[in-house]
């Protein structure tokens, strides 16, 4: 197979397994991501590829995923700000961040059923929001995801302590 490049998707197929216990499906995976089930394999298949997760595509690199996302997943994969909007909260303004940074400024997702307004985001893959509604964990992680994306360099810090903690004792 030719790696033509990672997806915003796959980042949420590694973090999701990596916090999960080693007896998960594709098609739970694809489930809970709001992915199909050939998306979570294609996926499975880049981060062999890219080095992200072992051949066997059952055990995520760890350390490998963190150095990605706190060196190389803001530029791959940036967040622009766009214009203010109803929705769920996300990076520092998420409920798990809003403890550890302050801000005054508010990013949130576009949904219409949201309760924050705020500067506006676009989640980092297609099914995010409806993947978030029932999996407090994936919340978190991806609004951790969005800290690396927009944030300045002390959020970041504080984005992936929080990562490092959430995977490495997963």
């Amino acid at each position: 197979m030719v790696h033509n490049g990672m997806r915003p998707q796959d980042l949420a197929v590694l973090l999701k397994i990596s916090v999960l216990e080693n007896n998960w499906l594709n098609k739970d995976i694809a489930k809970a991501l709001s992915i199909s089930q050939a998306e979570v394999s294609y996926s499975l298949q880049r981060s062999a590829i890219a080095g992200l997760i072992d051949p066997s595509k059952r055990k995520v690199m760890k350390s490998a995923l963190l150095e990605f996302i706190q060196y190389g997943f803001p530029y791959v994969f940036p967040a622009i700000k766009g214009p203010m909007a109803v929705g769920i909260p996300t990076a520092w303004s998420s409920p798990f961040m809003a403890k550890k940074i302050v801000s005054s400024e508010h990013l949130v997702w576009p949904y219409a059923k949201g309760n924050i307004r705020g500067g506006s985001i676009i989640p980092l893959y297609p099914g995010a929001i409806d993947a978030v509604q029932s999996d407090e964990n994936l919340y978190h992680l991806l609004a951790l995801l969005d800290v690396m994306r927009i944030g300045k360099v002390r959020e970041k810090d504080v984005a992936i302590k929080e990562l490092e903690r959430m995977i490495k004792n997963a």
